[in-house]
């Protein structure tokens, strides 16, 4: 059974914040996700992996609206990797970063020009591997509204916010096959599509992380 919030919304804000509060980063190998995946990296997959995949972050920002939503951010065209791509604010974790939520912030702050002041971590998923060679900790947080954004043009298009009860909706998450820059072949992946616009790839892999942590087992409880 789901929480509900205000007129009938699931208050998903105290549902994550229940699921991951106390939760630290998890970086051990044997717990490594490919996005899209329920069960980490097995033996057969960990020999396609880069040896040493870069550390990096991200920032899941959900927004504290009478309907939560979840700020995504749309990468500028001119972007060496996944180019017009919807993702998170984040990158690599820097050596004067204290660990993936300074990180995390940092490059929310230096993309989109979020005030950290306004975002409240409370938690992390454990660690995607992505195509591009990056191990990268999702850390989740509470936006507060009355924000402002200044994009880095060169780095971000656009941002969009999509209701969470949307995202967290299974008749949005859909199967799909493309042939990956990871091995070359065919492989399944989650769309997402919202507005015109496509969440796929690694952003919905986290999406669904999420989902399956801490909203799935609750709609059969």
């Amino acid at each position: 059974m789901i929480e509900e919030g205000t007129i009938g919304v699931p208050d998903w804000a105290r549902i994550i914040r229940a699921c991951l509060t106390g939760s630290q980063p998890r970086h051990a190998e044997a717990q490594w996700l490919i996005p899209g995946q329920r069960h980490p990296v097995d033996a057969a997959q960990r020999r396609l992996l880069p040896r040493d995949p870069v550390p990096a972050a991200v920032l899941m920002p959900l927004i504290e609206r009478g309907e939560p939503t979840m700020l995504f951010t749309q990468r500028a065209p001119q972007m060496r990797h996944h180019a017009g791509q919807i993702s998170f604010p984040g990158g690599r974790i820097e050596s004067a970063d204290e660990g993936p939520a300074a990180a995390a912030l940092r490059e929310a702050r230096e993309e989109i020009g979020l005030d950290e002041r306004f975002v409240s971590v409370i938690g992390y998923l454990p660690d995607h591997l992505v195509v591009s060679g990056f191990r990268v900790t999702p850390v989740v947080g509470l936006l507060e509204p009355g924000f402002s954004l200044s994009l880095d043009t060169q780095e971000v298009q656009d941002t969009f916010e999509v209701p969470v009860s949307y995202l967290f909706d299974a008749r949005n998450h859909h199967r799909t096959r493309r042939r990956s820059a990871f091995t070359g072949e065919e492989a399944e992946f989650w769309d997402i599509p919202f507005g015109g616009r496509n969440i796929w790839g690694a952003t919905a892999g986290m999406l669904l992380t999420l989902y399956w942590l801490c909203v799935a087992p609750r709609e059969h409880t």
